[in-house]
């Protein structure tokens, strides 16, 4: 919440809207594929709390969780499992659909709260 209100503040200095998408992965996530779920809960959170400072996230996101190495020429792509990224490790299907429930839920949640002040 503090890296997104200064984000946020940087953005109105150069006098642009301020709101932002966060990348759950990277530096974020400590480059563990894993704990994009606790970024994405953290922003889920602030957005059930109020915050319309968020507008979107980047996931890391494919079939099956983690990554595989493959060197195009060099690796046989035969050897590949299915659904399993060949570049940044991703979260898998299971935690994939977790994390757009809490974030879909943290929308609603908001929503209601904006309706019930109304």
């Amino acid at each position: 919440a503090d890296s997104v209100a200064a984000a946020c503040k940087d953005l109105e200095a150069a006098k642009l809207p301020p709101t932002l998408m966060v990348d759950c992965s990277h530096a974020n996530s400590s480059k563990q594929h894993e704990r994009q779920r606790d970024v994405a809960r953290d922003i889920a959170g602030q957005i059930a709390g109020g915050s319309h400072s968020i507008f979107g996230v980047m996931v890391e996101s494919h079939l099956v969780a983690g990554a595989q190495k493959f060197t195009p020429g060099k690796d046989d792509a035969c050897g590949l499992e299915y659904g399993k990224s060949i570049t940044d490790a991703c979260l898998g299907w299971d935690d994939s659909l977790g994390a757009l429930k809490e974030l879909s839920d943290a929308v609603a949640a908001r929503r209601s709260a904006v309706a019930l002040a109304a």
